[in-house]
């Protein structure tokens, strides 16, 4: 019988090789909130445990070998102001992959994630987490591919006018013309479709347009954990016929039930001292702990989310499953998953569970490079088919 450690030392031979791929990490966020990009002041070089989820030497010791940043901005943020910042926020990732070349590789497509990986560097990619992030533009949302943007989350956490998000009342009932029309022109141009944080109704609607494979870059199963920001069995079941992958997530209070309430008084004591509930600032993260210390916070663990994986495996099949942890963008983490250096903790629980090193190496590298790969595959087709779109929302919706 294999011991907990033969388990750990085959997750860490497995990811020398085939190294995670991970959807959603919001380290540029969190680097604007804490210095405002200014790099020399968090030198990811370094160990930021205690401030950070994610450095360098961490990213190396979870065997990580691509990542999605998110150049996500707030979803209260509107117009040319959200466009604006997200224009920040992709410079803020240039900044650091320039900063760090012997570690970061820019990647703008699956070859270029296969020659960052041949180099023994981390591909760097980014997405766009928010429909609102283009304005109701077509014109903004190919200016963000031609900026390296490889995945848009048609929404965050508040509806936009032509999507419906998971986290808002119903308001266009998933996609209107119009949302439909960028979906449309995200396959076009090569943007893969992200269905995190969308409303069911709106991930329905876009899988029924959608040509090209589509992505989940952070969220888990409905099934298993009852939350709106989880993928309902009927969606997840669609997945081998669109060809897309669900990217399973770590925040405790999307994967552990008893964690939802405890979470919602933590944001509602958050909001009461006049903070945001996404907040990770020092001030904010000892309003946190204070609460905590109060109110002993069920803790979700590595077991958590290998329950959501294996569920999801089940349902979705071993090709459309991967892994979306949203580092830096949640204030509370799995034991064991406490930061990006946790991978290892988790491909060894899958190998105790009998996952084949295979099934994993789809799971961790294989299935997200596929993903973008036949996105891109299917933009060139269409491309000979047709030029850009320059419809707009009062066109039509009116």
């Amino acid at each position: 019988m294999e011991s907990p450690t033969d388990h750990l030392s085959q997750a860490r031979e497995l990811l020398a090789s085939h190294p995670v791929v991970d959807g959603h990490n919001d380290l540029p966020w969190a680097l604007r909130e804490h210095v405002r990009y200014d790099l020399s002041r968090m030198d990811i070089a370094g160990d930021q445990t205690g401030t950070l989820h994610t450095d360098i030497p961490r990213l190396r010791s979870g065997g990580v070998g691509a990542q999605f940043w998110s150049v996500y901005v707030r979803s209260h943020m509107a117009g040319d102001d959200a466009v604006s910042a997200t224009l920040e926020q992709i410079d803020g990732v240039r900044q650091l992959i320039e900063r760090y070349p012997a570690d970061l590789a820019p990647a703008l497509s699956a070859d270029d994630m296969e020659k960052a990986r041949g180099e023994g560097r981390i591909a760097s990619l980014m997405g766009a987490e928010g429909g609102h992030s283009i304005n109701n533009s077509l014109a903004t949302l190919r200016a963000l591919y031609a900026l390296g943007v490889r995945y848009m989350t048609l929404t965050h956490n508040d509806n936009i006018a032509w999507a419906d998000s998971a986290t808002d009342e119903v308001g266009v009932g998933g996609l209107s013309p119009f949302g439909h029309e960028v979906v449309r022109e995200m396959n076009r141009t090569g943007m893969l479709v992200d269905l995190s944080h969308v409303a069911a109704s709106t991930m329905r609607d876009a899988l029924a347009t959608s040509v090209a494979p589509v992505v989940f870059s952070h969220s888990s199963a409905r099934a298993i954990c009852d939350h709106v920001r989880n993928i309902p069995d009927d969606v997840l079941e669609r997945l081998p016929a669109n060809g897309g992958v669900a990217m399973a997530t770590f925040v405790p209070k999307f994967i552990l039930p008893a964690a939802v309430e405890w979470t919602r008084a933590a944001d509602e004591n958050m909001q009461a001292h006049g903070l945001h509930q996404l907040d990770m600032t020092p001030e904010a993260m000892k309003v946190h702990e204070a609460f905590e210390a109060a109110n002993p916070r069920p803790v979700a663990t590595v077991s958590t989310v290998a329950d959501h994986l294996d569920h999801m495996r089940e349902v979705a099949g071993i090709d459309h499953i991967g892994i979306g942890g949203d580092f830096d963008g949640t204030a509370f983490t799995p034991a064991g998953l406490e930061d990006v250096a946790g991978y290892p903790n988790l491909i060894a629980e899958l190998f105790s569970r009998g996952w084949s090193a295979s099934d994993l190496a789809k799971l961790t590298w294989q299935n997200a490079v596929r993903t973008l790969r036949a996105a891109e595959d299917v933009a060139r087709g269409l491309q000979a088919e047709r030029g850009p779109s320059n419809a707009t929302i009062e066109q039509l919706d009116g």
